[in-house]
């Protein structure tokens, strides 16, 4: 007769639960409060644009560029003479990396952004036909633009759905604990996951002009913000929101 088999004593070990992923982080709001607080942005400024001045996708580039530890201010004065004489890729080779200079001699690092002015301008005659790319990779390859940049065109020149984020979006987005994170990718990313879909055209600009005339670093002016009630920073000195209405036509005198 054959032997009966014999049970094992090994005891079969229950399944490990898998980890949650890093990116997963909770955050102190429900859905629906996300979706009313960009909602109130969107009725706040209905139409909001960046503060850059630019004829095109080309100027736009080359602003972004400028703009970086300088004031959109300061960056509009150097570039309204600069795009009046240049504003095409050739048209910036041309004038050459000397008086370039001498239009952004007055924004800071203006020798190193006057040569990468000349050099993403022959990239782009070189490797796109004088045209300015409208993908993340191929802007990113460009002298002078990162990821951040790229973003800021391919929201603000091309419509797409970027998030380009700045010291006042990485500043709301751990303050808020809207999107918490120790790097500007981090922040991107966990806006990018909750702001709903019919927001993300214009979310870029409306954090940014949120964290910069209202949420501001020093000192948030709680009583000028229309997220008051929803706001769930530590620091905040008010929960009463400020009267929900348009903007526009009002901003520049209130600013």
């Amino acid at each position: 007769m054959p032997k009966p088999k014999l049970k094992s004593a090994v005891t079969k070990l229950p399944a490990a639960r898998a980890k949650p992923r890093a990116s997963a982080r909770r955050i102190p709001y429900s859905p629906h409060e996300v979706a009313e607080i960009f909602r109130r942005f969107s009725v706040q400024r209905p139409d909001p644009r960046g503060e850059l001045d630019f004829k095109n996708p080309f100027t736009l580039l080359v602003a972004v560029v400028l703009s970086a530890q300088a004031t959109d201010v300061s960056v509009n004065k150097a570039t309204k003479g600069l795009f009046a004489v240049a504003d095409t890729p050739q048209k910036m080779l041309d004038l050459g990396e000397e008086k370039v200079g001498g239009f952004i001699r007055a924004i800071g690092l203006w020798r190193g952004k006057a040569r990468n002015v000349i050099a993403l301008s022959e990239a782009l005659i070189r490797d796109h036909h004088g045209e300015v790319p409208q993908t993340r990779e191929a802007l990113t390859k460009l002298p002078g633009v990162g990821r951040k940049t790229a973003n800021v065109v391919l929201n603000s020149a091309f419509g797409q759905h970027t998030l380009a984020v700045d010291t006042h979006i990485f500043r709301l987005g751990n303050r808020l604990k809207l999107a918490p994170g120790k790097t500007p990718d981090e922040v991107e990313q966990g806006f990018l996951k909750i702001i709903p879909d019919e927001y993300l055209r214009h979310a870029h600009h409306w954090l940014i002009l949120h964290g910069r005339y209202v949420c501001k670093a020093r000192r948030p002016e709680c009583e000028r913000c229309v997220i008051a009630d929803i706001c769930k920073a530590p620091d905040k000195t008010c929960d009463v929101p400020a009267a929900l209405v348009p903007l526009e036509g009002i901003v520049a005198a209130a600013q």
